[in-house]
């Protein structure tokens, strides 16, 4: 179990630095919304330009990432959404159980999918170098693969999740580190 335990760390410990490096992407997507709104607004009163269709796509695609990296983060630290009403009142062995059973039962398959159903797809766009249907767009081939890197990484943090938990289930007199 210790070695489970330990790749459980060096899971949470790859997540824990992506999700940090999606946290200051937010800075900079909230960086280039407001260039986006203050460019619009000048350009219109200077008569010129002063934003694009690729710093909106850019905007869109830093929420993007944002979202897609950050999502293994956040079930790092337990802020998904759940449905608290049997769950909170549950020892913290039994709620150990219905993590662990949620990981491996809905999380880890249902993540598989997204990635066996969007591979086409994302491979297809990588072929053709797909590009934004707007003038002056960025590739969309690109940010197409975040969401399987997003998915992996969900399925990583699902399996941290699933050995930690089944830890604390196996054993509930052992402290396991979150």
């Amino acid at each position: 179990m210790e070695k489970l335990l330990q790749l459980s760390r060096i899971i949470d410990a790859v997540n824990e630095w992506i999700g940090r490096i999606a946290y200051w992407l937010v800075l900079l997507m909230v960086l280039f919304g407001v260039w986006n709104v203050i460019g619009r607004y000048l350009g219109r009163f200077l008569g010129t330009n002063l934003t694009s269709n690729a710093l909106i796509e850019t905007q869109w695609y830093l929420f993007s990432i944002i979202f897609l990296l950050g999502a293994a983060y956040a079930l790092k630290y337990n802020e998904h959404v759940r449905v608290d009403i049997f769950y909170k009142g549950w020892s913290r062995r039994r709620q150990a159980l219905a993590n662990f059973l949620g990981s491996i039962l809905l999380l880890i398959p249902f993540s598989c999918l997204i990635i066996y159903y969007s591979w086409g797809s994302i491979i297809n766009s990588w072929n053709i170098q797909e590009m934004s249907p707007d003038p002056g767009g960025l590739p969309r081939y690109p940010i197409k693969s975040a969401i399987i890197v997003g998915f992996l990484l969900l399925i990583l943090q699902g399996i941290s999740e699933a050995i930690k938990n089944w830890a604390i289930w196996r054993d509930n007199s052992k402290e396991v580190e979150s």
